[in-house]
């Protein structure tokens, strides 16, 4: 059990990277992109070919990976801005055309890292620890230098643009300011943080598969709402950006802890899906349902008096 939890863990730590990209879109310009299971898996097939068939040195074949996850973004992006089709549309568009581009940069449905070094496999090689464990310490030193660089960039001007683009359009574009070049920077780097969060989680799990992406829009959701629920909880609101950004993170986490118990506990791996939606209803409905009770009860009280 204990070592089941800490492999969800090391997973849930590096699914955050991919995380912090949905976020992006999805907290800060209200956009739920569907290219996220497409992007995914293009960073993990990229990312192998790379070690596999090029040879190339993994931390390379991670550069990629960014990289390819960066350009369908981009396509997504400019199928919003440029060709006015609606966000979610053109999302799916890039998610069902990632999945042919996938397979014909493996050229089959899944390619084994069995026979090359990762990152993983060369830290494990000079210092002895345990895959999983590696993975754990690796993928948080990862997580808090991306969430460094995250914050870094949202301040700047260029990040405030971005994030006061998902907060009123209309003021943004009226102080002089090209939401569509916002929109398309913003869906590049979130789809190049998920490019990259599939480069890790394949040298993490030694394959990639056509359909590791599958979902992975549901699990971003699923971990966001958790962070957030969990920020609800917590002495201190979640006002300052920093603290949202490691929310996002630490509800990873927690949504990898709840998927292994759950699976230990003997719950079929073919219901994870519905398991996440799940999560994801629950966790959306909660606060509502508190807030109108706390409003019906406010109501009540004061009807009384």
């Amino acid at each position: 059990m204990l070592l089941a939890l800490q492999g969800a863990v090391s997973q849930g730590i590096l699914w955050g990277v991919m995380v912090l990209g949905v976020y992006i879109t999805f907290r800060l310009l209200n956009i739920p992109d569907m290219t996220v299971d497409g992007s995914f898996a293009l960073g993990g097939c990229v990312c192998a070919v790379a070690c596999v068939n090029l040879g190339l040195n993994p931390w390379i074949a991670l550069l990629f990976a960014m990289i390819a996850g960066a350009a369908a973004g981009c396509v997504t992006g400019i199928l919003h801005t440029v060709f006015e089709i609606p966000a979610i549309l053109a999302g799916i568009l890039s998610m069902i055309s990632l999945w042919s581009i996938n397979l014909r940069i493996m050229g089959k449905s899944n390619t084994p890292l069995l026979q090359v070094d990762t990152i993983f496999s060369g830290i494990v090689k000079a210092t002895g620890l345990p895959q999983s464990l590696v993975s754990l310490l690796f993928g948080l030193v990862f997580a808090v230098v991306i969430v460094a660089v995250l914050y870094w960039f949202f301040g700047t001007e260029i990040g405030s643009a971005l994030r006061a683009t998902g907060n009123n359009e209309d003021m943004v574009r009226a102080l002089g300011v090209d939401t569509r070049q916002t929109k398309v920077l913003a869906l590049t780097i979130a789809n190049a943080l998920v490019g990259l969060a599939g480069g890790l989680v394949c040298q993490s799990q030694k394959y990639a598969d056509i359909g590791m992406g599958t979902g992975a829009i549901t699990i971003g959701l699923a971990a966001i709402v958790i962070g957030e629920v969990l920020g609800r909880l917590t002495p201190g609101k979640l006002t300052a950006f920093a603290p949202r950004l490691i929310a996002v993170v630490v509800g990873s986490v927690v949504y990898f802890i709840i998927r292994a118990i759950v699976l230990q506990l003997g719950m079929n791996a073919n219901d994870m899906k519905l398991l996440s939606a799940i999560i994801v209803v629950a966790a959306l409905s909660v606060p509502v349902v508190s807030e109108r009770l706390g409003a019906r009860r406010a109501y009540q009280k004061g009807g009384a008096a």
